[in-house]
């Protein structure tokens, strides 16, 4: 349970108001030929892939947010950077580049409504939101809705992403502390909150927690918002990063107006005097007035039991095939699905590029286009528009590391690569061209000061290795070169010289 932050009169957005009145039939269909579960980055991505290939085809999504399909990254990165007073409204954010775009991936229009679907003469994509699929009957091919409803299908994929765990720690009193940060109303809450207080708490140390503080710190240095982030790890990002770099990330977060608690494990958090009071293992005390755990995510399995479908004991999330099957007429994709590369072996991923192209392979699959999923997908970070990264492979911090860097120039920023590739979303693989159609920005975005850097971590290339082969890369600072990790994890070559590889990146041009 949390309090309802949002506003509830005025700011049921115009997208979200035409939203529902598409996506909010009065029949629904008792049948249809291609059922997607979930509303993400995934299931969109697999739609597209469907009509594509099957014209005709009639596609229904049903998803439990109150929202069309929209992408998630903004949530925590350009939204917050937004100059305009109404975002939270509109949801259209200037990328890095200047230009302007919506979180949506497609307006309205671009549904039908879930009642048409059957009689549409050139078929169409339904989103039925709101509602929860709550059980599957895989030899009935058929699934109950949370209201009962049953609808039946001759293919479906399981696009079901996370969901946060049970219990991350310990809450004595729910008031003001949201437990997760993944949706529109929780950015529309959060943005809220923040004007409306003195203080707020994000716990976790990882992509969303560093990406958040980052974009809070910025405000609380216009506001006066006291920003804290905490986090069991030595510095941020450290599951991921080497230590060099993790501490150079925790100044870098810090030098943002954020303070940072380091080797912070929450006991309990308490209620007193107005105040929440977060209370640590070893003692220490914090006193603020919202909470964000950033922490706590899993994989939606919730319909494994009645579907009878194998979930993967060490990762997580449903197994499926190299095409993305977990039964006949059933495929996974996205965050959910745990499946097998050729590479690296059995993995899960939760980002981005790879929603998009394991939703596009699944759509291509379900099709009977019978493709294996080959792609070793990317994903990128930053910590606002001037430092960033993008990362292949298995990123751990506890794997052995080789890092070669070089000074970094004004034009080595996530600002200064999108302005130049013309790109907004920095995935090879968003190729969903009508939807991220841009369109100039009325007023562009203005430039950050560039950040003097105080060290020698400008710029770099990061190599992660198992058994003395590469596998795993970040691009530090160093943008649109992801062809080349990707050949290089692909290769699986033990390499005598790191350095040698590193100028393939061509990270000491000027």
């Amino acid at each position: 349970p949390r309090a309802d932050l949002t506003d509830p009169s005025p700011a049921l957005t115009r997208a979200r108001g035409a939203a529902e009145s598409v996506a909010v039939p009065h029949k629904l269909p008792s049948h249809t030929p291609y059922l997607l579960i979930g509303g993400g980055t995934a299931s969109f991505a697999a739609a597209r892939s469907i009509r594509a290939r099957d014209p005709g085809a009639r596609v229904l999504i049903v998803t439990d947010e109150p929202d069309l399909p929209y992408m998630r990254p903004p949530l925590s990165k350009e939204l917050w950077f937004s100059d305009d007073p109404s975002v939270t409204e509109t949801l259209r954010f200037k990328q890095w580049n200047g230009k302007e775009r919506s979180i949506y991936f497609q307006p309205a229009s671009f549904y039908i409504s879930a009642e048409e679907l059957d009689s549409a003469e050139n078929g169409g994509v339904a989103v039925l939101t709101g509602k929860k699929v709550v059980h599957m009957d895989v030899r009935g091919n058929k699934v109950k809705l949370d209201d009962d409803t049953e609808i039946s299908y001759d293919k479906c994929l399981i696009a079901t992403g996370k969901k946060k765990k049970k219990k991350c720690f310990a809450i004595n009193y729910f008031f003001n502390v949201v437990e997760t940060y993944a949706s529109i109303e929780d950015f529309k809450s959060l943005d809220k909150v923040s004007r409306n207080i003195e203080s707020i708490t994000i716990i976790g140390g990882g992509f969303l927690g560093s990406e958040l503080a980052c974009a809070l710190g910025r405000r609380s240095n216009e506001s006066g918002l006291e920003v804290v982030q905490m986090y069991p790890e030595k510095g941020n990002m450290g599951k991921v990063l080497p230590e060099y770099l993790s501490n150079w990330t925790t100044e870098k977060v810090k030098r943002e107006g954020v303070k940072v608690i380091t080797e912070a494990l929450v006991k309990s958090v308490t209620f007193k005097d107005d105040k929440l009071e977060v209370q640590l293992k070893d003692g220490r005390k914090v006193r603020t007035d919202h909470i964000v755990a950033a922490v706590g995510l899993e994989p939606n399995i919730d319909l494994a039991k009645s579907a009878g479908l194998e979930v993967d004991p060490d990762f997580g999330g449903y197994r499926v095939n190299a095409e993305l099957q977990a039964r006949s007429n059933i495929w996974v994709a996205g965050d959910a699905a745990c499946f097998y590369d050729i590479r690296l072996g059995r993995r899960r991923v939760e980002h981005h590029d790879h929603a998009v192209v394991s939703g596009r392979l699944a759509g291509e699959n379900m099709t009977g286009a019978n493709k294996p999923y080959w792609h070793q997908s990317m994903f990128w970070s930053d910590l606002g528009p001037d430092v960033g990264y993008e990362a292949i492979g298995i990123v751990d911090s506890s794997l052995p590391t080789v890092g070669v860097f070089a000074k970094a120039t004004e034009k080595d920023t996530p600002k200064a690569a999108t302005e130049k590739s013309g790109t907004g979303i920095r995935s090879e693989s968003e190729t969903e061209e009508t939807a991220a159609s841009t369109e100039p920005s009325s007023s562009p975005a203005p430039a950050p000061t560039p950040e003097k850097q105080k060290d020698d971590y400008g710029k770099g290339v990061i190599f992660y290795l198992r058994d003395k082969v590469v596998v795993g890369i970040i691009l530090w600072n160093v943008f649109n070169r992801m062809p080349i990790a990707r050949k290089i994890i692909k290769d699986g070559e033990e390499h005598a010289d790191l350095n040698e590889v590193a100028k393939l990146f061509n990270i000491h041009e000027d």
